[in-house]
């Protein structure tokens, strides 16, 4: 591997990492705004099935007008941003549900079954596929190199 390489791959995970921190802010108060304004109305496990639409959708629009941005142009470039994203977010869910909210397993486990109306392996399968969901929305471009 040359140098010119490793270096775009590089640019590529660093700022992968930081549209994540935007993904994940907006998704914060995504999750905030569904407590206070769907939540009373329909309980939280269904709010959060309802989320999982309205979240993938912001997620989708920030890959859209971020994926140039990253400099991910291949098809394996894309899927590896989408796993980043994928694995900081279930990471972030995971460790924030139960070691700050105190939340148990079996409920957190619970948005991830679909046997029992958990909706977030829909939602994660779309974050894993946003970025080349929205390169093909934005057409795939040349890598431009400088």
């Amino acid at each position: 591997m040359d140098n010119e390489a490793s270096a775009s791959r590089c640019r590529i995970i660093v700022r992968s990492l930081t549209i994540w921190l935007v993904l994940i802010v907006f998704e914060i108060l995504h999750g905030v705004l569904r407590a206070i304004a769907l939540v009373p109305f329909v309980g939280e496990f269904r709010s959060n099935q309802l989320g999982v639409f309205s979240g993938s959708a912001i997620i989708l629009a920030i890959a859209y007008f971020t994926i140039r941005s990253i400099g991910a142009i291949s098809p394996s470039e894309l899927l590896v941003v989408g796993a980043i994203w994928l694995f900081l977010t279930v990471a972030f869910e995971l460790s924030f549900g139960r070691f700050v909210v105190g939340l148990s397993w079996e409920r957190l486990c619970a948005d991830y079954n679909l046997m029992q109306g958990g909706l977030m392996p829909i939602g994660l399968g779309i974050l894993l596929f946003s970025p080349t969901i929205a390169s093909k929305l934005r057409g795939n471009g040349k890598r431009v190199h400088g």
